[in-house]
């Protein structure tokens, strides 16, 4: 399951865009978005993906 960005949570500061190591994450009419067909959740860190764990809001979450 890819991950997805709670446009609630995010505060659009960038962060997450290079640590997605398949470039999944774009930004689209002001908001960051990840595509899922690119997310291969890398997680490496305890479960959290390179981008959850970059995050400062927590705003990358698992897709619905």
């Amino acid at each position: 399951m890819a991950k997805s960005i709670n446009q609630d949570t995010c505060i659009q500061c960038g962060t997450c865009l290079p640590e997605c190591p398949n470039e999944a994450i774009a930004e689209v009419d002001g908001e960051y978005r990840i595509d899922p067909n690119l997310c291969t959740e890398c997680a490496e860190n305890d479960g959290e993906s390179r981008c959850q764990a970059a995050c400062p809001t927590g705003a990358i979450e698992d897709a619905a």
